[in-house]
């Protein structure tokens, strides 16, 4: 691997037996997910006995596809650094991707911060998806369920052996209308499907203006004219300083006049590096936004944001 790479992280996160578990299982057996390190928070909670090879050392085993499975045991950050440095020290084998499993009662949001924040971690991996476990027969249950799957790129839907998941996934699309919603029954779902494409933010209809599942509501801004990104950037500071606790989360397309939009990713307090895409994903060029959280207002959102585009116009 080249050094000027970044290792790209996958977040798997879900509530208490939603089938995380499973699903990650079901992963590692596939050819894709070879050469890949796993951190999880005890490693007896990963049901991958059948696959495990030799156990390199107290907290971490080599499993039999390839992959290096370590237990959390401290901070996300030392860990990281301490895979990098064992891998450029051939202690561990070679990977090509970290899976991060949350606990079942994990706010995603500080494992975010850590990818985006800390020096030598965001110099060598960075954030490729944020994958949220939500079983059809329970649904959203707690707060930290609904915290999980605001937080996801990808939203699968298990336990459709149990029961139809039509439903579940269909409120899932309203709380969260950019993860794209799949089904899987046993935790199987091909990891083309939850890895692959671009992280683009999927085209929001203007018809779809709110959504709401209990207090936490869905909101789609759209703006015609190209955005100034720096009075943009000013203003989305301030809403999440004055706000962060209630934005559970915000993507978006943004026209800044390039030939493509720049793609914005934010859960709560953390906003990653905007992204500069090549080409738009349709032929729709209007700037669109998504927020979700709590007792936040569409019109004053919209309203506010017009204002600073009308005063860096000036």
């Amino acid at each position: 691997m080249p050094e000027t790479s970044k290792t790209p992280v996958v977040v798997l996160t879900g509530f208490l037996g939603s089938g995380k578990t499973t699903l990650l299982s079901r992963l590692l057996q596939h050819p894709q997910l070879g050469e890949t390190a796993v951190i999880v928070n005890e490693l007896g909670e990963v049901a991958i006995d059948h696959h495990l090879l030799r156990r390199i050392d107290e907290r971490t085993v080599l499993l039999g596809n390839g992959c290096v499975c370590c237990t959390l045991r401290g901070d996300l950050a030392d860990e990281l650094r301490d895979l990098l440095g064992r891998r450029e020290r051939g202690e561990v084998p070679q990977f090509r991707r970290v899976v991060v499993e949350t606990t079942g009662l994990a706010d995603p949001a500080p494992i975010l911060f850590t990818l985006a924040s800390e020096p030598v971690v965001k110099n060598h991996f960075e954030l490729e998806r944020v994958i949220a476990t939500v079983d059809a027969v329970h649904g959203l249950r707690e707060p930290e369920s609904i915290r999980q799957a605001a937080a996801a790129d990808r939203l699968v839907v298990t336990k459709t052996d149990l029961t139809d998941g039509g439903e579940l996934g269909r409120r899932l699309a309203a709380l969260n209308p950019t993860a794209e919603v799949l089904e899987a029954a046993f935790g199987d779902v091909s990891p083309d499907r939850l890895l692959g494409g671009e992280p683009a933010l999927r085209a929001v209809e203007q018809s779809e203006l709110s959504h709401r599942h209990g207090d936490v509501q869905a909101h789609s801004l759209v703006f015609a004219e190209p955005l100034d990104w720096t009075a943009f950037g000013v203003w989305l500071t301030m809403l999440l300083a004055a706000r962060g606790a209630d934005v559970l989360r915000v993507k978006g397309l943004l026209n800044v006049g390039g030939d493509g939009p720049l793609l914005l990713n934010g859960v709560q307090h953390v906003v990653h590096p905007p992204v500069h895409l090549d080409a738009w994903p349709d032929d729709d060029r209007r700037s669109r936004i998504v927020f979700i959280g709590r007792g936040l207002d569409r019109r004053a959102l919209e309203e506010s944001l017009a204002a600073f585009q009308r005063a860096a116009r000036q």
